[in-house]
């Protein structure tokens, strides 16, 4: 939590008070179904929480913005990012029921009320988003494939509408499809810590 403090001083009591109760709340659904690593659950500020607000860096998304979050898992980076931007539509989709359940158990125990959580796979959602997020779940020109039909072409934001992915590694292979459009973001710049090194907001206008 003090990490996170440390770069969004801006947050609100609300926030931080919403941000702090997902540590216990996380340890006591990863008991029962594992949506985190067990040897990872100690790093849970760090490599999910704070990694998923990047993308905050990258967006201040606009209020009545609409966010899509493909294979959400237990709710990243889709609840972190509902917590930063209380007046943004997320819906959280995931292809596995009860990585599903945890993240609306986790939004409906923090009072996000801008979350809805569906337990389904990307090739049956329909909907139209400004933009669509996700974090590694596939590589970008399947996720492009996939996510093409889901964003809205209508614009309000300082960024065109389209898909912004936390991706890291060597990713010159698949970007290369869309080298002349892609915008790779190293979060390093953002957050001054090791573990950020060589991991990316990648945006992806569509």
């Amino acid at each position: 939590m003090n990490e996170i403090l440390q770069y969004f001083p801006e947050l609100t009591d609300n926030q931080r008070e919403q941000l702090a109760q997902l540590d216990a709340l996380y340890r006591d659904w990863n008991a029962k179904i594992n949506v985190i690593s067990r040897k990872d659950i100690d790093n849970l500020y760090q490599h999910h929480v704070l990694h998923s607000m990047a993308i905050a860096r990258f967006i201040k998304f606009k209020p009545g913005t609409t966010v899509l979050d493909l294979g959400t898992g237990g709710g990243f980076p889709g609840i972190p990012l509902a917590i930063m931007f209380p007046e943004v539509r997320f819906r959280l989709i995931d292809g596995t029921g009860k990585k599903v359940r945890v993240a609306q158990e986790v939004a409906t125990a923090i009072g996000l009320k801008n979350v809805e959580c569906v337990h389904e796979r990307g090739e049956d959602e329909r909907g139209k988003f400004d933009f669509v997020v996700s974090r590694a779940v596939m590589p970008l020109p399947d996720l492009v494939k996939l996510v093409r039909k889901n964003v809205s072409a209508k614009n309000s934001n300082a960024v065109e509408n389209g898909l912004i992915v936390l991706k890291g590694g060597d990713l010159k292979d698949e970007v290369k499809p869309f080298k002349h459009i892609v915008e790779l973001n190293e979060i390093n710049q953002w957050f001054n810590d090791e573990w950020f090194a060589e991991k990316y907001v990648i945006y992806l206008p569509l």
